[in-house]
């Protein structure tokens, strides 16, 4: 699969086959060659937007052992204009002024592009997605990110496809763990939002006594650099942190067929958490709602698009169902790297696919894989690293191979918690395990089969 006459290293077919076979994080380095949207940096964005005002998150950049969640933060409406100069630590930096910069980051995130551009239709096609092989992909189905330095996106899992970063300006660091990791995550659907799976563990400050499971977790790390485009697979976790000055991001999140059963999902979390944390209680006083999230919908609301996820995720299957090939058979399993597993003989199962990885593709590999620093793509691509080089602290995370080893830390490190009694019980612990993801993927099971055996309600019309 070699590079053609064209600057691109793969062709559309070539790349989608690709992420059709990925199964693991991995970096494109050379996709986004000559794409109009690799000269969005913050000055040509604030020209751009002019004076029009954007919403801004602001964190101290104060170290604790807990999460920094988006209800902790601060907002502000500010310009572009107004945060550059306010990264800048010059003067006119209208509502900026009030978060000195030494304290604080500021982060422009989930900017949907066909809001900011409204009036500019053209720019969506200065990301061309298409070339992933998603023909007519581009900015309209894309989020801008704008950050200082010390900006982060709490770690999470999105609940529905997979996702394509491309790294505009600047270097962020992404510390992702895999689906099966979930347990050592200690995930929480609190704060709410739909679609993001939140984790109780501040990966890089970790509280290992009150974590313990943490210890065993996997890290794969890699510092995405301007013009790379990171392949992020279903369910897996990520915690994103800007390193310089001022970093832009594209993304876009590329749906999937699962992600029928995951609204099914999502809907069910959605209706369970509004109930609780909706109802009067002494320990229910807490800001529970993700500031993403509009507004707290009804049950009488949640319930009916319960019912039409529910609908509508089996007409999907069973339409699937009637134009699948009986001839199909079940995907290969592939190791960490994309290729093809080993049968116990040692004899590879056929499939005419393997995943090109070389100086145009690079896996992100667990962290104890590269034992002496986090993985850089630049330094993986041949370029020297030099100052881009930044290592990370390996003893926050484990070796790969430390499920037993993990068991017996677990059960020593929780002793102190055990020997001084239990707490109680409070509505986000109940939420915490009423929620959890094992079981609202057995709920949802449940009300699909109880679907096919005709036992659901068809529900009014939503307002």
């Amino acid at each position: 699969m070699a590079a053609t006459a064209s600057i691109r290293p793969f062709s559309p077919e070539e790349a989608r086959e690709i992420l059709d076979h990925l199964q693991h994080p991995a970096v494109f380095l050379n996709m986004a060659r000559g794409w109009p949207v690799m000269r969005w940096t913050a000055e040509h964005l604030s020209g751009c937007l002019g004076g029009r005002l954007i919403r801004f998150r602001l964190g101290r950049k104060e170290a604790t052992n807990a999460p920094l969640f988006e209800t902790q933060c601060s907002y502000i409406e500010a310009t572009v204009a107004q945060f550059l100069r306010w990264s800048r630590r010059q003067t006119d930096v209208g509502p900026f002024a009030q978060y000195p910069h030494t304290e604080y980051w500021a982060y422009a995130d989930y900017k949907y592009i066909t809001v900011l551009f409204d009036d500019k239709p053209s720019m969506f096609e200065d990301v061309k997605w298409s070339e992933f092989g998603f023909e007519g992909r581009n900015g309209e189905e894309s989020t801008l990110w704008i950050s200082t330095e010390g900006a982060n996106t709490p770690c999470h899992l999105d609940t529905y496809g997979c996702n394509l970063v491309l790294q505009v300006q600047g270097r962020k660091r992404w510390h992702l763990f895999p689906p099966e990791d979930t347990a050592k995550l200690y995930p929480t659907r609190i704060p709410y939002e739909e679609s993001s799976v939140f984790s109780q563990v501040d990966v890089l400050h970790p509280d290992r006594s009150k974590f313990p499971g943490f210890q065993g977790a996997r890290a794969h790390v890699v510092t995405l650099e301007p013009g790379q485009v990171l392949y992020v697979p279903r369910h897996w976790w990520h915690y994103v942190e800007s390193i310089d000055a001022i970093t832009v991001s594209v993304n876009s999140w590329i749906e999937l067929e699962v992600d029928d059963a995951a609204r099914v999902s999502e809907a069910v979390t959605k209706t369970v958490v509004c109930a609780m944390k909706s109802a009067q209680s002494e320990d229910n006083t807490d800001t529970w709602l993700n500031p993403t999230e509009e507004e707290k919908p009804s049950h009488s609301k949640n319930m009916q698009y319960l019912n039409l996820a529910v609908m509508a995720s089996a007409q999907r299957k069973g339409d699937r169902k009637a134009s699948q090939d009986p001839r199909d058979t079940q995907p290969v399993k592939r190791d960490s790297c994309g290729q093809i597993k080993q049968r116990g003989d040692g004899v590879k199962v056929p499939d005419a696919f393997s995943v090109p990885f070389g100086q145009h593709l690079l896996p992100v590999r667990c962290q104890e894989e590269e034992p002496r620093k986090a993985i850089s793509s630049q330094d993986c691509s041949g370029r020297a690293g030099g100052k881009h080089t930044h290592g990370a602290d390996l003893t926050r995370y484990s070796s790969c191979d430390c499920v037993t080893a993990d068991h017996g830390t677990s059960e020593q490190q929780a002793e102190p918690n055990q020997r001084s009694g239990p707490s109680l019980i409070t509505t986000n612990d109940l939420l915490d395990c009423l929620v959890h993801p094992d079981i609202i993927s057995r709920v949802t099971e449940l009300l699909l089969e109880r679907h096919r055996g005709g036992h659901l309600y068809s529900p009014p019309a939503v307002d």
